[in-house]
């Protein structure tokens, strides 16, 4: 008996130091793993910082959002155009997105449908630079149009030529190996968010102008540029 005793008390000591080597060997493991993740998770970082460059200048350039924004701001104020400036970034994010799935590229290898895609996108944009220009001349006019609703500024991003082509560059030159879904999050996040602070800025720069253009002339002057840089975006479709 005392032997089976022994026995089975020496086996538990064998089972239990067993467990604990399972255990260390498993926090060595979840150790290690944590020590990748956070290694991966600078590395994509480091590695981002480039797309991230290329976007801000790309996105805070002048282009159609930037015009449209910045009249806006000055036309009916920045409380207004808060809808419009909050639907450019989740538009600008969808379409990034996008092309991480190579809706880009597919638009470009179907020669109709890109055909299509610039027609509709030259006469949109060109009636938007109509309807600018012949908005009210001054600030004491009744300016009987409207900003673009959530979900106007949000379809727009479609037919943005300059965007296209900048959503384009950075899905095919700035990737880091991702699988589609993670790249599509990380170019949703990058546009969106990078986005979103140019469009609070020329939003309030058209805001601030606004006391400026206070006068009929200076008013139609304004209006006839923004309209006349809206208009000059069409090349970029075509070109």
């Amino acid at each position: 008996m005392a032997s089976e005793s022994a026995a089975q008390l020496n086996s538990c000591y064998v089972t239990l130091s067993r467990l604990k080597s399972l255990l260390r060997l498993l926090s060595y493991l979840h150790e290690k793993l944590l020590q990748l993740r956070v290694h991966r998770g600078k590395l994509l970082i480091i590695n981002t910082v480039p797309l991230l460059m290329f976007v801000l200048a790309g996105l805070f350039s002048p282009g159609p959002n930037v015009v449209m924004l910045t009249t806006s701001g000055a036309r009916f104020g920045f409380r207004a155009t808060i809808p419009h400036l909050l639907g450019v970034p989740i538009g600008t994010g969808i379409l990034a997105a996008g092309s991480a799935f190579g809706l880009s590229t597919l638009l470009l290898t179907l020669p109709a449908l890109k055909l299509l895609f610039q027609t509709g996108a030259a006469f949109w944009i060109l009636w938007l630079a109509w309807q600018t220009a012949t908005a009210g001349r001054s600030a004491k006019t009744k300016d009987h149009g409207a900003p673009f609703t959530f979900g106007q500024a949000i379809l727009f991003q479609a037919i943005n030529p300059k965007l296209w082509a900048i959503t384009l560059v950075a899905s095919a030159g700035f990737g880091i190996g991702l699988t589609p879904h993670q790249e599509a999050l990380r170019l949703f996040v990058v546009f969106a968010i990078i986005n979103l602070g140019v469009c609070l800025f020329w939003t309030t720069i058209g805001h601030f102008l606004s006391d400026f253009l206070r006068s009929a002339k200076v008013w139609r002057i304004f209006m006839t540029m923004m309209a006349a840089f809206m208009a000059s975006t069409v090349l970029l479709i075509f070109f």
